[in-house]
This record gives structure tokens, sequence and C-alpha cells, in this order.
């Protein structure tokens, strides 16, 4: 029951890598292992506690998917849909666990990862944070009491170097939203452009996305009616909070032998 359960890290040099690393790390219950990165890095065989510079910590940065040189457990992987399913490829050849923070798949991609989960257990969520997830727990609530009365804008802020719009979490609200609300999100989603807007059709959920600076992320969730209007806002200030989301999903998934899951099951909401 003591035993650490033993994590890989794919895409460590990126900001939620370098977070996640620094977590595990830290965690007392879990135990860094092996780290992933593209082929041909300059940094390959490198201690990647050295790059980060928290000290050698033993672990060095490798582009060989070999099980027998980078056994693991569960794999948290927040990079690119084309990375993370080739990852995901691995993970199910050698009956590894993932956890999935990648976020802009396609819809055949998603079809994939979900064959992928008749043989092994993963968990894919466009936010790892506990706050954020019982934001999506109040959107619900929210939209059952008051969505047919209201007018309804997702407003979501990211750095600018965030390539994916919107973000997967503010696709998530709107996803949320449609459902309670019995729509197609992609025929119900309303984006303005330059130019002559006229009124503003019913029955749509408005998108606006700011990409700016280094904001970590922040979605607002605005609720307008005649005479008032409600706001409920996730502001993160900094990764650590999905990190430390990860990992717990990390630890909950290690006895599970297939499946696809969020962090609704995780959190058992």
């Amino acid at each position: 029951m003591n035993k650490k359960i033993r994590i890989a890290i794919s895409g460590p040099l990126g900001r939620m890598g370098q977070t996640l690393i620094k977590e595990i790390i830290k965690n007392q219950k879990t135990s860094l292992t092996t780290v992933f990165i593209q082929k041909n890095h300059q940094l390959i065989g490198k201690d990647v506690g050295k790059i980060l510079g928290i000290g050698n910590i033993g672990i060095f940065i490798t582009d060989k998917l070999n099980i027998q040189n980078n056994n693991f457990d569960v794999l948290i992987d927040f990079t690119t849909p084309n990375s993370t399913l080739k990852y995901l490829k691995y993970c199910n050849k050698f009956n590894k666990n993932i956890i999935i923070g990648t976020t802009g798949f396609s819809e055949d991609e998603i079809k994939k990862i979900k064959i992928y989960s008749q043989n092994i257990a993963i968990i894919m969520s466009s936010n790892f944070s506990i706050g954020m997830n019982i934001m999506f727990n109040l959107i619900k609530k929210t939209t059952q009491i008051i969505g047919k009365n209201s007018d309804i804008d997702i407003i979501e802020y990211h750095h600018r170097n965030k390539i994916d719009a919107p973000s997967g979490t503010a696709l998530k609200l709107g996803e949320i939203i449609s459902k309670e609300m019995k729509w197609d999100l992609n025929n119900h989603s309303l984006y303005y452009k330059k130019g002559i807007t006229n009124i503003r059709e019913h029955s749509k959920i408005g998108f606006s996305i700011i990409r700016s600076g280094n904001i970590v992320g922040k979605h607002t969730v605005m609720f307008s009616s005649s005479g008032e209007e409600i706001k409920i806002t996730h502001t993160a200030s900094s990764r650590v909070s999905f990190a430390q989301g990860a990992i717990h999903s990390a630890l909950w998934i290690q006895n599970k032998k297939q499946g696809l899951f969020d962090m609704s099951h995780v959190l058992s909401f």
C-alpha cells in the first residue's frame, strides 16, 4: 500500500511538464521514473533536474520509447494531439495507463482515444484544476435554472503562446451548457467578426477569446437576462493546480484496467 506510483512525463521541458516534474518530486506518493521528448533534441541524455534548475535527480531525458528502460505505471501527457496519439499507442502496446491533458483533438482523434480505452485506462480532461471542475458543476446547475431566459457567453483568457481556440476548457463549458439546453454546440455557437452584427440571435452561446501576455488561464461564463446578469469565473494563478489535479488522477487510476474517465469520476461528482 505504501509503494509509490511510478510516473512518466512527456514534454518535460514545456510549462506544464516542468511544473508536473517539480510536483511529482515533492509528492510522497509518487516517483518520477521517465521523461520523454521529441527525437533529435539537443538535451537528450541530460539530467532533467539540472535542466529545470532543481539539481541532479538521476532522471535523464530520452527520446527512446523502450519499456525495458522506461518503466512506469502511468504516463501524464500535456503535449500536442499528434504526440499524444503516439504516446497513447505506446501505452496501449505495453498496457500502461495514461492521463491526457492535451486539448485540440479532432473528432477522429477522439474516436481513436475511445478505442484505446477498451484496452487501457485513460483519464482525459480539458482542465485538471479541482476548482475548474467545481465550476463545471455550477454551470450545469445555473443553466438548468436560468438558461432558457438568458443570453449566455463564455469569455476565456490565456497566454499568447496557446495555439488552440477556443480553449478545451471553454469548449467543455459550452458542451455542458448545450447538453442542458438540448442544443448542438456547433450549431449554437456565436463568434463575432468585424462588421454589422445585427441583433443577437436567440439560443446561441457567445464565445470571446483573448490571447495575451502570460495569462495562465481565466474562464468566465455570463448569464444575462432582462435587468440582471450572473458571472461565474475561475482564475488559475499558476499551473500548480493543474499539475496537482493530474497527479491526483494518476493516483486514482493506478488500479483501473480499462475505460475512459474524466475529473468528475476522480472527484466523485
